[in-house]
This record gives structure tokens, C-alpha cells and sequence, in this order.
């Protein structure tokens, strides 16, 4: 018997019917391409403002922790060293015994991270990063500067028992004299606004002679943040425009100002 082999051809359109039934299904046309593009440009418009929401909303988030993370520090160095704070002076009688340093208003200094280093807390809140909030525009040249963070000017020393007005007003050197008053009615570190931070020291004249002589940081949604020697944080929404702040035309009566006051000290 022979073998008869069949050889089955490819189930194929001739070449000019292929040409004219799926090379034109493939293409657009100018309007159909013009449509896409609107479209596509329509929807990443959409979604923008709530990308930047997002973003927002996480720099928010990140710069509590490091308030935390800075908080955190504060009680453990005062364990570690038989109850004393961490010590914070002004520029003019800061050592280096302070909780940091450097001054950001000096250009070699505000991008120095390694004043941070030298700081008392920094062997418990050891990451550079947690000195700076993560929405803080200020830079120094191309660099940005290494802190956003400044300290309760009662708390560290007894520097404003000096102050001629301070009224009986408390400070506090030891964690008893903090939890005597109350840890959690008192904050500790907070951010600074760009324009008013130097030292890490945050000046509140309880006598209303200086209101917002130091004044806090709007990047959050026209808030900052702020931390209490108990541990937890807060954001406090600013009713003040910046330009009043920075312009110094606070009144004593002013309720931004009350509300920081109430939480600074006691009598």
C-alpha cells in the first residue's frame, strides 16, 4: 500500500484581503486620537488635587511621628540621667549639654547635621530625618536646613525664672516638677515656623508682653504640630493669617495665643 501524505494548508485570507479587512480595523483617526488625549487629560486633572491630599496628609502623618520619636527621647534621656530634662537655654547660654543644636538662622549651621548629632536626645531618637518636618520649605542654598523643631522655653532650664515678668509662672527641670503640673496639660517640642526659627529654644511671654515673639509652623493646613510630656500629640489649627503672625500684629488677646499660653506652664 502507498502511504498517501496530505499536506493541510493554513486556514489564511489572501494577502489583499488582509490588507483591506484588519489593517483598517486597526487604525484611528485624527478625532478619535484628539478624544483620548482629552480624556486622558481630563481624568489626571481629576485626580491631581487629590494626590496633592494625599501628599499632604502624609507629610501630616510623618511629622507627628517625629514628634512622637521626639517625645519618646525626652522622657527616656530624663530615665537615664536620674530624672533631670534634657537642658535647653537660648543661643546666647546654650552649651553643649543641650537637647540640640546649631542655630538655623546661620547659614553654617542650618544645614549642619551633625549639631543634630551632638544633641542629648539624639542616642534615643537617632535618625536625622526626625528633627525636620517632612513639609518644611526652608533651605539654605540648594540644601535644605536640618530642623523644624523648637522646645518649650520653660521646660530645660531656669532660664525664664530670670525673666523680670515671669509672675510666679513655673519652670521645670526634672521630670517630678513635670508630672506635679500635670505632663499631659503642657507641651514639650513643637514645630517652628520657617521664618521664626534659629535657636531650639521657643520663647512664650506669659505676661502678654511678646505675643508670638517665637511663632509655630501653617504648613499643615495652616497648623503645627506639638508634642506633651506625657508622650502624645496634637495639631492646632491657627485662626491668624502668617501675615499677621510674622508682622508681630498679635493681640494679647488673640486666642491662637491664649491657646498655646494655657498649655505652656502654671502657676
Amino acid at each position: 500500500m502507498r502511504a498517501t501524505v496530505r499536506i493541510l494548508r493554513r486556514a489564511t485570507l489572501p494577502e489583499s484581503k488582509c490588507k483591506g479587512r484588519c489593517c483598517a480595523g486597526k487604525a484611528f483617526t485624527l478625532i478619535e486620537l484628539l478624544l483620548v488625549i482629552a480624556t486622558i487629560t481630563i481624568l489626571a486633572a481629576l485626580m491631581m488635587p487629590a494626590l496633592a491630599t494625599a501628599e499632604a496628609k502624609g507629610k501630616r502623618t510623618a511629622c507627628l511621628n517625629n514628634l512622637k520619636q521626639c517625645a519618646l527621647s525626652f522622657q527616656m534621656y530624663s530615665a537615664d540621667n536620674d530624672g533631670k530634662l534634657a537642658q535647653n537655654y537660648p543661643l546666647q547660654q546654650a552649651g553643649t549639654d543641650s537637647w540640640v543644636l546649631g542655630d538655623m538662622k546661620v547659614s553654617v549651621d542650618s544645614t549642619n547635621s551633625a549639631l543634630i548629632r551632638q544633641g542629648k536626645l539624639f542616642p534615643y531618637a537617632s535618625q536625622v530625618a526626625l528633627y525636620r518636618c517632612p513639609a518644611d520649605p526652608s533651605r539654605t542654598g540648594p540644601a535644605p536646613r536640618v530642623r523644624s523643631y523648637s522646645m518649650n522655653g520653660w521646660m530645660g532650664s531656669r532660664y525664664m525664672d530670670t525673666y523680670q515678668r515671669s509672675n510666679g509662672f513655673r519652670t521645670f527641670v526634672r521630670d517630678s516638677e513635670l508630672s506635679a503640673a500635670g505632663p499631659s496639660r503642657l507641651w514639650v517640642i513643637l514645630d517652628e515656623h520657617e521664618a521664626s526659627i534659629d535657636d531650639a529654644w521657643f520663647l512664650v511671654t506669659m505676661d502678654d508682653s511678646r505675643p508670638f515673639a517665637s511663632f509655630p509652623a501653617t504648613r499643615h493646613e495652616h497648623s503645627y504640630g506639638l508634642n506633651f510630656g506625657d508622650g502624645h500629640t496634637e495639631f492646632y489649627k491657627l485662626r491668624q493669617s502668617d501675615a499677621k503672625l510674622t508682622d508681630a500684629g498679635v493681640s494679647p488677646s488673640d486666642p491662637d495665643w491664649q491657646r498655646l499660653k494655657q498649655v505652656t506652664t502654671i502657676r
